[in-house]
């Protein structure tokens, strides 16, 4: 059989690195694309004394240059792509709609919707040339309902989980898989602290009380489960939050 090839974005850190690192763990071949060269070389290093195979891919999905260039590198490895990890993304800010910083949104849109459609445009070729393309689209909780303060970042993942939703029904016939994952809380070290800009309270605060957040750990665990299923099993949506996480205002939290 050929190398199994899987692209994970936004591989440098959290939810990414650990998703390579379980999917080096299944067979894959994984290409961690991510803009941070120096953790990608790492995290390279690191599943490859392990045994496993890895290639390190710069790249920036909100340039389509970027994009292309990851394209052809993937399509210069042996193997066939089998899989896509769209996870890059990311939240900025909690500001109420009437104080929006505008810039935030348009960040959030542009990583979020519009470089997961770039990134599934660049490599959908390949994947359907595979035979048994699976695509994987990280969404949040946060596509399925809002809450106050977290306008511009479910809006976002409204939008991400809309082209899931349309990319299932254009591909309806052809051997490519659309996978939805919907994580509630995650606790990693960097995603809520880069939402407040560094705010180390701000950030803590999110998860004070809660006796035990979801890890990277988990979710990589989620997406490896839902990829490796039979190619005829398609999982349409997984929404996964930790047992203290009832709905999206409901949290247990003990003092």
């Amino acid at each position: 059989m050929p190398q199994r090839i899987a692209v994970i974005t936004g591989a440098s850190s959290g939810i990414g690195a650990a998703t390579a690192r379980r999917l080096t763990a299944e067979g894959f071949h994984v290409v961690a694309a991510a803009r941070r060269a120096e953790r990608l070389d790492s995290l390279v290093k690191e599943v490859t004394d392990a045994g496993g195979s890895a290639t390190a891919v710069p790249v920036d999905i909100t340039d389509d240059t970027s994009v292309a260039a990851l394209a052809e590198t993937v399509a210069g490895l042996p193997g066939r792509l089998e899989l896509l990890v769209n996870n890059a993304g990311g939240a900025r800010g909690g500001d109420y709609v009437e104080a929006a910083d505008i810039s935030d949104w348009q960040w959030m849109y542009d990583v979020n919707v519009l470089g997961t459609v770039r990134v599934t445009k660049a490599l959908l070729p390949a994947l359907e040339a595979s035979g048994a393309g699976t695509i994987v689209i990280m969404s949040s909780t946060a596509g399925l309902i809002v809450y106050e303060g977290g306008g511009g970042y479910t809006a976002a993942k409204h939008g991400t989980t809309a082209v899931a939703e349309t990319l299932r029904l254009e591909l309806c016939g052809r051997p490519v898989r659309v996978i939805e994952i919907d994580p509630g809380m995650v606790k990693t070290d960097e995603f809520t602290l880069k939402r407040f800009g560094g705010d180390a309270e701000k950030a803590a605060a999110v998860y004070r009380g809660v006796a035990k957040p979801l890890t990277a750990e988990d979710i990589a665990e989620c997406v490896a489960w839902s990829s490796t299923l039979p190619h005829h099993v398609n999982i349409d949506r997984l929404v996964v939050r930790p047992l203290a996480q009832a709905a999206q205002h409901k949290v247990c939290r003990v003092e």
